[in-house]
């Protein structure tokens, strides 16, 4: 990866230092204290310099990095992705209005239905925050991981509620890339307006 990403990394890391308290986290076992450690540090922060937006008719934005594609998807939503030489996703950002019954409290267990309903496999909760400060909303968290075709990811899919509207923001990577790029994705959730 070049210098910009380098130093998007960089701060991405920051981010994650500096972005404070707000959240509760609770691990669902021993071996994920570590992501729910990682969970309870997100807080809102403004979107590093050079970053894109992408704005839904909600008002909810999306920030992500320059390197970054915006994609098609659902009418009323936005999606960047981060593809690999070979075309293969590798980072996925996607913000969508809340479009069923699920609720602050039953987030975690509805995220991990939801991936399994559309067909992904051994999908396993690894961490959960509640109460998680955004800019302008509050609300809660789920790590998870699965397998969908032949890749596996780890996401954060967290449910927003806002004064007006509530929206799903989810960050994804490959298993293989999650190193890389999760400070940028926690950086995005940050960044997150709804």
């Amino acid at each position: 990866m070049g210098t910009a990403t380098s130093r998007a990394l960089a701060l991405g890391l920051a981010a994650l230092a500096l972005g404070g308290c707000g959240a509760s986290a609770t691990p669902s076992s021993p071996a994920s204290s570590r992501a729910a450690g990682a969970l309870a540090l997100m807080g809102p922060a403004s979107a590093p310099a050079g970053w894109q937006a992408a704005r839904i008719p909600t008002g909810a934005t999306l920030h992500y990095p320059p390197d970054w594609q915006s994609s098609g998807g659902d009418a009323g939503t936005a999606t960047a992705v981060l593809r690999d030489r070979h075309r293969s996703i590798v980072g996925y950002l996607n913000i969508t209005p809340r479009q069923g019954a699920e609720t602050l409290t039953d987030w975690p267990s509805f995220r991990v239905g939801h991936n399994r309903h559309e067909g992904d496999r051994d999908v396993r909760s690894e961490a959960l925050a509640r109460h998680v400060r955004f800019t302008n909303a509050s609300g809660t968290c789920v790590r998870d991981r699965y397998t969908v075709s032949d890749a596996s990811y780890i996401e954060i899919a967290c449910l927003a509620q806002g004064a007006h509207a509530s929206t799903v923001i989810v960050a994804a990577a490959s298993r293989a890339s999650w190193a890389a790029l999760s400070p940028l994705l926690y950086r995005a959730i940050a960044a997150f307006t709804t």
